[in-house]
């Protein structure tokens, strides 16, 4: 296995839905929210209105969104790959799906032994 493996990736519809509100708003960026009023779903927001911090792990980028989740959080979620979806609903009140019909979702597997032998050599 030679090839980068994606810590986070999206659909096709994902991406649409990215493609939208970055011409609406410029440019965005994501947040994997651990919890408190919205849940425990994936935010979007204008690049530069959420501010990360050292604590923060950088997890790759969506369309060229770059997508972020807290430190405790990602020790839980490590050894998975998000996947990031939209399905219909009202996205959290925060992010920039909110109102738009659609919310972003996350969904995840489990990276195989190999796939985190690799992750592992690449850390």
């Amino acid at each position: 296995m030679d090839h980068i493996i994606a810590r986070v990736t999206a659909t096709p519809a994902a991406i649409d839905l990215i493609v939208a509100l970055r011409r609406q708003h410029g440019p965005v960026m994501f947040f994997q929210s651990g919890g408190c009023c919205d849940g425990s779903t994936p935010m979007c927001y204008p690049l530069g209105e959420f501010d990360v911090s050292d604590t923060d792990v950088y997890l790759g980028h969506l369309d060229g969104a770059a997508f972020y989740m807290g430190r405790e959080q990602f020790e839980y979620w490590e050894h998975t790959q998000l996947t990031i979806d939209v399905v219909t609903g009202n996205g959290g009140m925060f992010s920039l799906d909110s109102g738009t019909g659609l919310r972003f979702i996350t969904r995840s597997r489990l990276f195989s032994d190999e796939e985190l032998a690799v992750l592992g050599s690449a850390a």
